[in-house]
């Protein structure tokens, strides 16, 4: 699923780096099934050496771990 997102995550411009950030969090909120696996990614990426994977890792962490989504994805089916 998120390859194209780690590969992108260490494009150091600006709007690639919003635009990685904001489609892994994204993808993290639209079931529990996609979450676990957004989740997986943004750990990675937020162990990486490199700044920019490791700003949208610790980003996307930061949202998808939040009692707000955890509240909204609570009452959404896992996909198929």
């Amino acid at each position: 699923m998120p390859a194209p997102v780690e590969a992108a995550s260490s494009d150091e411009r600006n709007f690639v780096k919003n635009a990685v950030n904001w489609a892994l969090r994204a993808i993290g909120r639209r079931n529990l099934t996609l979450h676990a696996e957004a989740l997986a990614v943004a750990r990675r990426l937020s162990d990486a050496a490199d700044a920019s994977p490791r700003w949208i890792g610790k980003g996307a962490l930061r949202e998808l771990t939040s009692p707000v989504v955890m509240r909204k994805l609570a009452g959404r089916p896992r996909a198929r």
